[in-house]
């Protein structure tokens, strides 16, 4: 399969790959040059719980969720 960059320096992922992996628009990769011309390109995995804090204070009821302070354990 190949692919084109754009005049952006945009690389398109064809859209039967993205169908296989089920890529979604926004989601991250992070490129890895190995050698001049060959580059290895892996889909970030974003953590289960991130964006649970936001989503929880986001939430319609009034004091549903309070932020508790928490200590570092530097200081345990």
């Amino acid at each position: 399969m190949k692919t084109v960059i754009s005049s952006k320096g945009q690389i398109v992922l064809p859209a039967e790959l993205r169908r296989m992996d089920s890529v979604e628009t926004g989601q991250e990769f992070e490129i890895e040059r190995l050698d001049r011309g060959e580059y290895r390109l892996v889909r970030r995995v974003t953590p289960r719980n991130e964006g649970a804090i936001d989503w929880l204070s986001a939430c319609p009821q009034k004091d549903y969720f309070v932020a508790i302070p928490s200590e570092s354990t530097d200081t345990l």
